[in-house]
């Protein structure tokens, strides 16, 4: 319906023209057309046409809804507009699930979503639930899985919650939480919140918390000398059974049933690392590998992509591959990877060939930068956008830069180091795109090309790289964009340069690369608490020029990449091997 047919159709309603029916709530009346009241609901369809609907029939009483809420669902009838408010919300959905005006539900639907946060997703899920908003309902349930911490910390409405309820959210293999302990804690929580009503639930929620992931110290010290758990004979079992599996928990004895028992099984990851392209000395990468930083655990997927010194970015649950090289090939080409469904095409190319190239995601952009074609070494920058399918020429940058690293921060793009085709720059800028400018920020501490740049804590870290042709780097700086000042950080365990960088469970890793004598196909990764770099497993390939990025809440890619076996307990042979 156009705005003016609306328009003129509100009208005549509002001064009782052509108007064929009388909707009576409580003691207010409104007049309305029949055909326009059925065009917005079932409800109303089969209300005027059913067994006790007439053709001639004017007058209807509807109980059970009131006359606000009518005028609001007539209004939408002839506008398809409905003001939902925070205030409101609860109501305009009750009405349009009674009345069965399924415009108005998703409406509200929208709106919940978009209001959704920590502090009231559990709300909003048991409410969507009451009212049978299904696809709502999941989205809501996997928000509460992905932000699982902080909604412990926050969230008044978790003591709330059913048995059968938190049962469901804790037992979930997708649950997001860095420990097992606070899976533990928030059942202790709950518990205490009602003791006498809720004490003897701990038998069902305990065998929920994954028991064998806790730390020996932790088990012993916090669950077993829990009164609530050793006061219940049901739960000395499911502890023995955890202790049990600590005991024979050597590396060749738990791979082999950890995943075929609920205790130890780990929970599938929320972000995943995803590793592109690369080569050993002349060999290229061909497979895709995925770490699994719970399990610390790569699983390889196989493609036909071939690229090396390309940039690869995460847009609207794509990956993206953007330019570099093949088979000594400069490339502008552009390829993007489904993994929900797992395959690729090319979408459109840059402009210009780019190896060595630098990409970062902005305000949903692809940003490509700098790079080599080959015969010139660019300053020059493109935009993609994905709803054109078009890169557009930017800005240039202040210097030209190939092998330098980038990274987004607070709406802003930052590019750090490279080469220029003489030297290796210490030199980093900053562009802002409502300005469509590039600003020179404070140099590193360092000379850095082959570098790679992430956000780690609201700070731009630089790492590794080379400093000249023959000293590679293994050390470490951060920039804090409120200061405008670098300050060094504690250095990698090997020299590294064209290797892959990312976050994952706040942990910044660090993939492969060259040292300077060899490809590598090592992996650390650094804990900002502990201030430490940690071993953590080998990629399957030596890589160099490799890329890497995060998926993050792709949870149908995480079961996918990462399957759980039918989960059964381990035989004693197993335990025993």
């Amino acid at each position: 319906m156009s705005d003016m047919a609306s328009a003129v159709l509100t009208e005549f309603r509002l001064e009782g023209k052509l108007c064929d029916v009388v909707i009576k709530v409580d003691d207010f009346e409104f007049s309305a057309h029949k055909i326009i009241l059925c065009a917005c609901s079932p409800y109303f369809c089969t209300l005027f046409t059913g067994a006790w609907g007439t053709s001639d029939k004017q007058l209807y009483t509807i109980p059970g809804v009131s006359p606000e809420m009518m005028n609001l669902i007539i209004n939408y009838a002839y506008t398809r507009s409905v003001p939902v408010t925070e205030d409101n919300v609860v109501e305009v959905l009750a009405a349009a699930e009674q009345l069965l005006v399924p415009g108005i539900v998703q409406a509200c639907c929208f709106f919940l979503e978009n209001q959704l946060c920590p502090e009231n997703c559990i709300g909003i899920w048991k409410l969507v639930d009451f009212y049978h908003c299904p696809e709502l309902k999941h989205k809501v349930f996997l928000y509460i899985l992905y932000h699982f911490e902080d909604i412990a910390c926050v969230s008044q409405e978790l003591l709330e919650l059913s048995v059968q309820q938190l049962a469901t959210i804790i037992e979930n293999d997708h649950l997001n939480v860095k420990q097992e302990n606070t899976v533990f804690e928030v059942v202790l929580r709950w518990i205490d919140h009602l003791p006498d009503q809720r004490r003897d639930h701990i038998s069902v929620l305990l065998p929920k918390v994954r028991l064998g992931l806790m730390t020996p110290a932790y088990l012993h010290n916090t669950v077993i000398d829990s009164d609530v758990v050793m006061n219940n004979i049901e739960c000395i079992p499911i502890v023995t059974e955890a202790v049990t599996t600590h005991n024979y928990s050597g590396a060749n004895a738990l791979s082999k049933f950890q995943y075929r028992n609920l205790l130890t099984c780990p929970r599938l990851p929320s972000d995943i690392l995803l590793v592109t392209g690369g080569k050993d000395i002349s060999k290229a990468a061909t497979q895709l590998e995925a770490y699994d930083a719970k399990a610390d655990c790569w699983v390889t997927v196989n493609t036909e992509i071939s690229r090396a010194h390309h940039g690869a970015a995460v847009l609207n649950n794509f990956v993206y591959l953007i330019g570099g090289c093949s088979q000594e090939r400069y490339l502008n080409t552009v390829q993007r990877i489904d993994l929900i469904t797992c395959s690729w095409h090319e979408v459109a190319s840059m402009n210009s060939c780019r190896c060595y190239v630098s990409v970062a995601v902005q305000n949903g952009c692809i940003y490509a930068m700098g790079g080599l074609n080959g015969e010139t070494f660019f300053n020059t920058v493109e935009c993609y956008k994905p709803e054109t399918d078009r890169w557009t020429m930017m800005a240039p940058m202040c210097a030209k830069r190939c092998g330098a690293g980038a990274a987004a921060l607070n709406g802003k793009v930052y590019i750090c180091g490279g080469f220029n085709g003489s030297r290796n720059l210490s030199s980093a800028e900053c562009y802002n795109p409502e300005t469509n400018m590039w600003t020179m920020i404070t140099p590193m501490l360092t000379f850095r090309s082959g570098l790679r740049v992430v956000v780690y804590r609201d700070h731009i870290y630089a790492v590794g790289g080379t400093a000249t042709r023959t000293h590679h780097l293994r050390s470490v700086e951060a920039y804090n964009p409120r200061t405008n000042r670098w300050r060094p950080m504690p250095s990698m365990n090997n020299t590294r340069t064209y290797f892959g960088i990312g976050v994952v469970n706040d942990q910044l890793f660090v993939v492969g690369g060259h040292n300077g004598s060899t490809t590598m196909l090592d992996v650390e990764c650094y804990n900002a608490d502990t201030c430490i770099w940690y071993s953590a497993s080998n990629i399957a390939l030596p890589r160099s020029g490799l890329s890497c990025c995060v998926l993050q809440g792709l949870h149908s890619v995480a079961e996918k990449l990462f399957p759980r076996a039918t989960l059964m307990p381990p035989n004693e042979e197993e335990v025993l091997a």
